[in-house]
């Protein structure tokens, strides 16, 4: 099983989108270095503790600063851009870093109605599947006869996933053969029934033979189970703001996060967040093992906000070894 790390670039309350993608380029070569498979970079807009928002452009300052390591979109948030454009993107990266970048494609905007018209683009999620399949199409082997051909990106095959948090995803991924990721990390709900109908329902294709899925997780792995928890907070504050329309930078972690929050809004945070890795290595080690027992997933991909970058740098390593550990344990 491969692990896999989704970064989005965050920028921590005193710090600034400068420094954020310098930590996210320094973690992108640690975690080369600790064996994960994949760095992927999420699109997301209008939002002040995010700085990857223009994802292709991050996508490709991280390639270029890591060696061996796949980069890649987790996600393009599709219906903000014209499938060409992307096509045209990553046709791109992928001629400068042949083998090395992935795409995976979500239907939400990463933003609201402001963003969606600023970005000069409609809301038309029903054109979705439409627009995937025009993409793949840009990334096939060149046609003459197209009236519309990407260059660069045609005969680059350059690996298209489906994202999503809810059966839609499942299904659309099922239907054309192609790989799956579950947000699982912020949105659970529909992730046991989402699995079940990819793996049920999946065509193989030309790209996938077989079913792929990919489950996203949190990790705040610390020296000690405490420390773990309040690593968490950040994260906690930051969704507790977003889902109040309040936005912002990483908040520093706190000692009480009902404090900080209150009580309801933590039990609907931990909720949301509850297909999450927390505490010290051993901690973590079991409760990766039963995520893993349970779906087994093909791929794990981890994230986690942590407001310091050390800490979040040592949390990723900690989580490196735990599956390591976890792999030989399962090959002996």
């Amino acid at each position: 099983m491969r692990y896999s790390v989704l970064d989005l670039a965050p920028v921590p309350e005193g710090s600034d989108a400068g420094r954020a993608i310098a930590n996210t380029v320094d973690l992108a070569r640690r975690a080369e270095d600790l064996g994960y498979a994949r760095y992927w970079l999420a699109e997301h807009h209008n939002m002040p503790g995010i700085a990857s928002a223009a994802t292709a452009v991050l996508i490709g300052h991280v390639a270029d600063a890591t060696r061996t390591i796949r980069v890649g979109a987790g996600g393009i948030m599709l219906p903000n851009h014209a499938p060409l454009a992307i096509a045209e993107q990553f046709g791109t990266l992928a001629t400068i870093h042949p083998d090395r970048i992935d795409l995976g494609l979500g239907r939400a905007p990463g933003g609201d109605m402001a963003v969606a018209r600023a970005l000069r683009r409609g809301m038309d999620q029903d054109r979705f599947p439409d627009d995937v399949v025009e993409l793949m199409t840009y990334f096939g082997d060149p046609d003459p006869r197209a009236a519309v051909r990407a260059h660069p990106g045609e005969g680059t095959h350059v690996p298209i996933w489906i994202l999503g948090s809810s059966l839609y995803g499942a299904q659309l991924a099922a239907h054309l053969g192609l790989p799956y990721a579950f947000a699982s990390h912020f949105a659970p709900d529909a992730l046991d029934q989402a699995v079940a109908v990819y793996r049920e329902r999946f065509q193989p294709s030309a790209r996938l033979d077989r079913p792929r899925f990919m489950l996203a997780a949190n990790v705040f792995a610390a020296d000690t189970d405490a420390e773990g928890v309040r690593l968490r907070t950040s994260m906690q504050q930051a969704f507790a703001r977003l889902r109040t329309g309040q936005p912002g930078k990483l908040p520093a972690p706190v000692d009480d996060i009902e404090a900080a929050i209150g009580a309801d809004m933590t039990r609907a945070v931990n909720h949301a967040l509850r297909v999450s890795a927390v505490g010290s290595k051993g901690s973590v080690r079991a409760q990766l093992r039963t995520m893993i027992e349970r779906y087994a997933p093909d791929e794990l991909i981890l994230t986690g906000q942590i407001h310091d970058h050390d800490a979040r740098v040592k949390s990723f390593a900690l989580a490196a070894e735990v599956l390591a550990d976890l792999d030989r344990s399962k090959a002996a």
